[in-house]
């Protein structure tokens, strides 16, 4: 993925996780505990697109976040 790609989707996952009422931490510590191995700094650093977005992580935030793919690519082209 492209930075401009990365940063569009890390938007689209802090604002569904801001609407989901979680804090970055939460998010980190749910995704933890289904064996993603990542932190609150990742999650801060994908949200801002400075950190590459793995297909396995998408997977996994889609789950904990309790949203579809669509969400998450919403200004995708």
């Amino acid at each position: 993925m492209d930075k401009k790609t990365e940063k569009i989707i890390g938007g689209n996952i802090r604002r569904l996780r801001e609407k989901a009422g979680m804090t970055q931490e939460m998010l980190a510590a749910k995704l933890q505990c289904t064996g993603c191995d990542i932190t609150r700094t990742a999650i801060a650093k994908i949200e801002t697109g400075q950190r590459h977005l793995y297909s396995d992580e998408v997977t996994r935030i889609k789950e904990a976040l309790k949203v579809n793919y669509e969400e998450i690519y919403d200004g995708v082209k």
